[in-house]
């Protein structure tokens, strides 16, 4: 099954409109999301959320800087708590998921003669499936106390569990040589999982590349892959 806007905001996810007008489609034992994994099963994933932090001042001629209140001077807290941030691994049947709080965007500026009065800055953050959404965003808002901004969440996703006790998925896992470890990233293995559908990840291709200019997949991974899932699914 092919489906669209997988990478972008939940809310615009193909699988979700197949979810909702074509839900037969996705009765079954098991479910394969074809993710880079090297060739090896990776469980559950991680759960994502995205916050804005908005920071505010007084706009001024910068000839003239200190009658203003630099916003972007004031993301610098906010950077501090994201360079000292220590991110937690938590270990779930088997498998650890390292969580991470960074940084992916910024915004600010008016003009080059400018004291800006506004800026932001977007944070991603991808927690263990042992949190909700809502147990990640007090999270995010715990880090930040005590500074002077704002946070809007923008996006979040549940992650989902190893679910590996499944006995579609523990065949699988046998016919991939038996070794699995945690999934770095949201998928749709978690849309499945909240079905109460087994769902693992298990494609060619090396996940530490992934969105880098690097990104490539050795044509031996799709070939071993292939020949895995044909004599799974033909046992």
């Amino acid at each position: 099954m092919f489906y669209d806007c997988e990478e972008i905001e939940s809310s615009a996810n193909g699988l979700g409109r197949i979810e909702r007008e074509l839900p037969d489609w996705l009765d079954a034992d098991l479910a394969i999301l074809g993710e880079p994994t090297a060739g090896l099963i990776e469980a559950g994933c991680q759960g994502t959320l995205r916050v804005v932090i908005r920071t505010g001042g007084t706009r001024a001629h910068s000839a003239r800087s200190w009658l203003g209140d630099n916003a972007i001077h004031k993301l610098a807290a906010v950077l501090d708590r994201l360079a000292a941030y220590r991110a937690r691994i938590v270990d779930i049947d088997g498998c650890q998921y390292r969580e991470g709080l960074s940084a992916v965007r910024i915004d600010g500026g008016v003009a080059g003669n400018v004291i800006p009065d506004a800026a932001a800055v977007t944070v991603n953050f991808r927690f263990a499936p042992d949190r909700s959404p809502e147990q990640a965003l007090v999270h995010v808002h715990e880090v930040f106390d005590g500074l002077d901004v704002q946070i809007e969440l923008t996006d979040s996703a549940a992650g989902a569990l190893p679910g590996l006790d499944r006995p579609a998925a523990a065949e699988l896992v046998g016919a991939a040589g038996g070794v699995v470890r945690a999934k770095y990233g949201w998928t749709d293995v978690s849309r499945f999982a909240a079905r109460g559908i087994a769902a693992v990840n298990y494609g060619p291709g090396d996940p530490n590349l992934a969105h880098t200019r690097g990104e490539r997949v050795p044509v031996q991974q799709i070939t071993a892959v292939t020949e895995v899932l044909r004599r799974y699914l033909t046992v």
